[in-house]
């Protein structure tokens, strides 16, 4: 049942975040809600391990802010699916981000600002930071099988390839707003309208890659992915799955297959989809063989 963050929260943004046993990095979230905005949102909590952690229903609680129990674990974009279709007719804009961030006072501010300046737009990405303070590339172009293909193969082996620049476009990641081909689910506000005629995340994306799918799906629905640096978050990476990195791997590159193979559909293309197959699974093989040794 979801409830607003209090009594007389103000209709029109939300903030929906995803648990999965997400207890230590969900009360710092939280407590950051406040003043990320200059009036009070409605904020709720999809759990995917619900029932196996009561201590984030108790979190959400003491918080009063909105719990969704999802069955099973049914992945991140299901989850959050899930929670916006809990949310009330009168939410216009969703905050989606992940339960191990930190939003900076009047962020939401900042974004909605921005976001309203266009009915284009159907999403807009913060400035993301990273534990040390370092600027993650969170407004990307769309993976093609130039950019995305030549920078899954050299960025571990040659970090300044003309592949990887035209994907992050890292220069201008840091004080540039401008359109982006997609953009970061770590933060990321969306147009709930843009959001549900699309029919929100794609949820055959168990996790990665959901966000680029929804930005590659909103611009050719003619909606525009803004990147606003004014707005900035902490994404800690506290809550990463380092114990369980080899699956991680596989399904990161699982999930881009499925991307680049809904991207390059049509029989004339399957050779395409197969080499992109062997490609990305001998990929994933060596990584993880190098990661055991």
């Amino acid at each position: 049942m979801v409830s607003p963050s209090s009594p007389d929260a103000a209709p029109g943004t939300a903030i929906v975040t995803v648990s999965y046993g997400s207890g230590p990095v969900l009360t710092p979230f939280l407590a950051s809600v406040a003043g990320a905005s200059s009036s009070p949102v409605t904020t709720v909590v999809a759990d995917n391990k619900a029932g196996a952690d009561g201590n984030v229903e108790q979190l959400a609680a003491s918080a009063g802010v909105g719990y969704v129990p999802m069955p099973g674990n049914p992945g991140y974009g299901a989850a959050i699916n899930g929670a916006v279709a809990s949310l009330p007719d009168s939410i216009e804009w969703v905050l989606v981000s992940n339960p191990d961030v930190v939003l900076a006072p009047g962020c939401i501010d900042v974004l909605l600002e921005t976001a309203l300046s266009d009915d284009r737009i159907g999403s807009v990405g913060p400035r993301v930071l990273g534990s040390e303070g370092e600027v993650y590339p969170s407004a990307r172009a769309v993976p093609s099988l130039r950019t995305g293909v030549g920078h899954a193969l050299f960025v571990n082996l040659w970090t300044e390839n003309p592949w990887t620049r035209a994907y992050r476009r890292d220069a201008e990641s840091t004080v540039v707003r401008r359109d982006a081909g997609w953009l970061s689910g770590a933060c990321l506000l969306v147009r709930r309208a843009a959001f549900t005629e699309l029919g929100g995340f794609d949820d055959g994306y168990f996790m990665y890659f959901e966000d680029v799918d929804l930005g590659y799906r909103l611009g050719k629905a003619g909606y525009r992915n803004v990147y606003e640096p004014s707005a900035s978050v902490t994404h800690t990476g506290a809550h990463s799955t380092t114990s369980d990195s080899e699956r991680m791997i596989r399904t990161h590159h699982e999930s881009a297959r499925r991307f680049l193979s809904k991207k390059y559909a049509g029989a004339i293309l399957w050779p395409i989809r197969a080499s992109l197959r062997l490609g990305l699974w001998a990929r994933s093989t060596l990584i993880v063989r190098k990661l055991r040794r």
